[in-house]
């Protein structure tokens, strides 16, 4: 069973920076990318941001890309999501994703992770 951990998150002013952090699976574990997707109370999830595992391609979605940041973080086989200039619709539960095998479906479908975490709350306060 693959355990992802994320944190981090909290209630924050708008214009502000934040990192979450996932931990993942162990240094042993190997996949194909790893993701960011978040939803909002009452709404859909939505892609957010992905990483290829070897961290050499990174994908945003249009709402974040200019003020997010994804990385790799390799103790954990995890990572990270830097948050910059946060904006109040930034608000919602984010969670950590992991597709192990391997596609040439796009790294925004969730329904090609296999893996997930429980979710960090980022509250933004306008």
């Amino acid at each position: 069973q693959v355990h992802l951990a994320e944190s981090g998150g909290g209630l924050m002013q708008a214009g502000g920076s934040l990192r979450l952090s996932c931990a993942g699976p162990g240094r042993t574990f190997h996949g194909h990318a790893i993701a960011w997707f978040r939803q909002a109370s009452g709404q859909e999830r939505e892609f957010v941001s992905a990483i290829k595992w070897d961290g050499r391609d990174a994908y945003y979605a249009d709402s974040v890309k200019g003020r997010f940041n994804i990385s790799r973080e390799y103790a954990k086989n995890g990572a990270y999501l830097q948050m910059n200039t946060y904006k109040h619709e930034d608000t919602a539960n984010y969670y950590c994703a992991v597709r192990v095998v391997g596609s040439n479906d796009p790294l925004s479908d969730s329904s090609t992770y296999e893996y997930w975490g429980q979710g960090t709350q980022v509250n933004v306060s306008s």
